[in-house]
C-alpha cells in the first residue's frame, strides 16, 4: 500500500531508518552503531543537534531561468525538490514529506510560485507522501506518479514523459528494482537527475521488498542514469551521512556496488 495511512508511530520510524542505512552502508559498523543507539530505548533517543539537522538547503542551479531548493526532512533523511522558471513562476515539487507541508507551502507561497505538479519518484515505505493534503491547500495542483507503482495520482507516468513547469520539463525515466514504480526524473538539458531511491550517493535503493530486484534494478541504473552525461548531478530521495549531491561521473567511478559485475552486484544485495 502506498503512503496512504493515517500516522506512522516514533518506533516504526525509527525501524524504517535503521532499516534504510543498509541502503548506503551494507551492514557496515555504522549501520551496527547506528541501530543499537536507536534500539537502546527510546527514552535515551536524541534529536540531532540543530547544526547536523540539515532542514533546509537552497540553492540556484546553474542555469539561467531556473530555481532549485534542495529540502530536507530529518526523520526520514528525505530530500525534497523544488524547481521553477524564474520567468512564468511555474513551478514542480518532488518527493514532498507530510511533516513539512507547512514549510513547503509557505515557501510555494513566499516565493509567488504557481506550484503545478507534485510528484513522487516511488511508493515510500518510510514516509507518508504530502501530496494528497497539499493539493487541498494549493489551488490546480496536481500528483503524479508512475504507472507501474499502483498508487492513486492524477497523472500516471510513463517512459519518456515530460513535466512541463514554464520553460522547462522534467523526463521521466522509469528506474525499477528498488520498487516496480521507481521513475528517476531528468532536467531536460540533462544537467541533474533525480534519482529517488534507485541510485543514491555511493549506494542504491534495496531490492528486498516492495517488488525488489537486484537484477532489475543494476540494469535500471546502468541503462538509465550511467548513459547520462558525466556532469549530470545526482539528487537522490534520502541521504544519511551529510551528503547532498554526486554526480553520474562519480557514481560511475566510485560507487562501491554499481562497479561490480552484474552477479557481483546481484549477490552484494543479496547477502545485506
Amino acid at each position: 500500500m502506498c503512503s496512504v495511512l493515517g500516522s506512522v508511530r516514533t518506533t516504526q520510524r525509527i525501524a524504517s531508518h535503521t532499516l534504510r542505512l543498509r541502503s548506503i552502508t551494507g551492514g557496515s559498523a555504522y549501520a551496527l552503531t547506528e541501530s543499537r543507539r536507536l534500539y537502546s530505548g527510546l527514552s535515551s533517543f536524541k534529536e540531532p543537534s540543530r547544526d547536523s539537522r540539515r532542514l533546509y538547503c537552497a540553492g540556484m542551479a546553474m542555469r539561467q531561468g531556473l530555481l532549485f531548493k534542495q529540502l530536507f526532512e530529518s526523520e526520514s533523511c528525505t530530500y525534497t525538490y523544488l524547481l521553477a522558471d524564474t520567468e512564468t513562476k511555474d513551478a514542480v515539487i518532488i518527493d514532498p514529506v507530510l511533516e513539512k507541508l507547512d514549510r513547503d507551502v509557505k515557501l510555494v507561497q513566499e516565493l509567488g510560485l504557481n506550484l503545478t505538479v507534485a510528484v513522487n519518484t516511488h511508493c515510500h515505505a518510510d514516509h507518508i507522501t504530502s501530496t494528497g493534503l497539499m493539493k487541498k491547500r494549493i489551488l490546480g495542483l496536481k500528483s503524479a506518479i508512475s504507472k507501474f507503482s499502483g498508487a492513486s495520482a492524477d497523472i500516471q507516468l510513463s517512459e519518456g514523459d515530460k513535466i512541463p513547469f514554464g520553460k522547462h520539463y522534467l523526463v521521466v525515466k522509469e528506474t525499477p528494482g528498488h520498487t516496480d514504480g521507481c521513475s528517476t526524473l531528468v532536467l531536460d538539458d540533462e544537467l541533474m537527475a533525480f534519482t529517488g531511491d534507485a541510485l543514491l550517493i555511493r549506494g542504491c535503493g534495496r531490492t528486498d521488498f516492495q517488488q525488489g530486484s537486484s537484477s532489475k534494478l543494476y540494469d535500471s541504473i546502468h541503462q538509465k542514469i550511467f548513459t547520462l552525461p558525466e556532469q549530470c548531478l545526482i539528487y537522490p530521495a534520502h541521504d544519511y551521512l551529510g551528503q547532498t549531491v554526486s554526480t553520474v561521473g562519480e557514481e560511475r567511478k566510485l560507487n562501491p556496488r554499481l562497479t561490480k559485475s552484474k552477479e557481483e552486484f546481484i549477490k552484494i544485495m543479496d547477502n545485506l
